[in-house]
This record gives structure tokens, sequence and C-alpha cells, in this order.
């Protein structure tokens, strides 16, 4: 089979017929992988707007308008992001929706399994409120986990993004690593086409989300792999980068 063929066969769901799922993690009892990474908690934690807060701050925007209005955005004007508009934008991504049981695998975007591999970074440049610098969402605790300032950061992250300079001209950048043992633990070798499935749901949920904010997104799948997760800090195994979009004001008015 020749390394086309062998991508071709990867976007098949015919790997599953070759598995034997009684051999998962899942079916030997090992317990499942937590659904957020632990954190320093000596780390500066910023908590976020509950859905009752941020709703009257938010544009009251038709499905079918953000659907027709969405696009890729990559000019963004110099306007910052309220703490209302990127709570909402983290809640319609991978925010915790509300159950009976409390269940903190039900989110707002869909996943297999609901499994729910990513973790969120925000490089934050013009938030208000915020220190610029590298965080982390804790969708358990609806909270922001400061990681740290950044040196020269705009140039760094322009260089993690292959030069695409729009990557940090924007008033945030999404970047959602992926931790594939959540998946693995019930999918095994398929767990790896559905992390990517699922990726494109919470990044068109931000697509959407954006237009209520008269803001715009654009997804970057070209990135310098080793250079983004060093600037992240993660170890590029265990946990990488998988997706990125940076978000910024567009100064119209999309309500």
């Amino acid at each position: 089979m020749d390394r086309l063929s062998e991508h071709r066969y990867f976007l098949k769901d015919s790997l599953r017929q070759t598995i034997d799922f009684r051999t998962t993690d899942q079916n030997r009892g090992i317990p499942a992988p937590p659904l957020q990474k632990p954190f320093d908690p000596n780390l500066p934690r910023i908590d976020l707007m509950q859905p009752d807060q941020w709703t009257s701050a938010i544009g009251d925007i038709g499905l079918k308008q953000a659907i027709a209005n969405r696009k890729s955005r990559r000019a963004y004007g110099p306007g910052n992001l309220t703490q209302a508009e990127i709570s909402f934008l983290l809640w319609a991504t991978q925010g915790i929706r509300p159950s009976l049981t409390e269940n903190p695998s039900l989110r707002t975007a869909p996943s297999a399994g609901a499994r729910h591999s990513f973790e969120t970074y925000l490089f934050v440049m013009r938030v208000d409120g915020l220190t610029p610098g590298l965080y982390r969402f804790l969708p358990l605790n609806n909270q922001l986990l400061f990681l740290g300032k950044i040196e020269a950061l705009k140039r760094r992250l322009t260089q993690a993004c292959f030069g695409q300079r729009f990557a940090a001209k924007s008033a945030v950048t999404f970047v959602w690593t992926t931790i594939p043992y959540r998946m693995e633990w019930r999918y095994n070798l398929c767990a790896h086409r559905v992390i990517l499935m699922d990726a494109g749901h919470l990044c068109q949920n931000l697509y959407l989300a954006c237009e209520a904010v008269a803001a715009g997104t654009c997804a970057i799948g070209a990135y310098d792999q080793e250079r983004m997760d060093r600037l992240l800090g993660v170890d590029g195994e265990d946990e990488f980068t998988i997706y990125i979009a940076p978000v910024g004001k567009t100064g119209q008015k999309n309500d």
C-alpha cells in the first residue's frame, strides 16, 4: 500500500472492523483518564462569567443569519474582547451543559463517546482585565488558568504559525491541544480519526459564536508542530497541538 492509500484508509471506518474492542482499556476495567488536565493550584485563576451573566452582553443573532454570515476572517480591528465575550466563546466551544446528573461529559460541542480529548489554550493579546500571556481554560471550574507572560509573544506565535501574521494580530488566539489517550481509552486505534472530527465540531462552534460578538476567526491547520508545542509547554507526545483559531473584532455589528 503506497502512502496516499495508507492515508486514505485512515479516513475510512474500515479499521473498526479489525479491532477487538474487548481489549480496550475501558473494557479491561482501567479507570478513564480525567476530562480536564490537572493544574497547579498556586497559579492565578480568573473566574469566567456564567451564561446567565453574559447573556445580555452578547448579540442576539439568529442561527440562520450566523450560518449565512460565517466566513474565515483574517483582518481584525484594534478593539478588545470583553470578559463577557471571552466567557461566551469558551462556553460555545467547550462549555459544560447543565444536566440532571451534572455530567461533565456533556459539552456544547459533540465528541465521540463524550470523551472530549481537547484542552483549550489562549494566547491573550487584548482582552479586558486580562494580562497578556498564555492561559488555559478549565471547563470543570469555568475558569482561566494564567500560565504566565511570554516574551516576544506576537513574534513567537507568528513563527509557530509559519509566518501567518494574522495569528498574532488577533485579540486572542485559541489553540486546542489533544490528549489522545482520552479517546484511545475507549476506541483504541479508531480514536485518532474521531479526534479530528471532533476538532471540526468545536471550531465551527467558534466560527458561529464569533458572529454574535462582532468578531471573526480563521482556522489554522498549518503550523510548526514542535515550535507550537514548545510555546504551549506541552510534551508533544501525550499532548500536542491539533488546531488554532485567532479571534478578533471585525468592527461590524452582526446582531
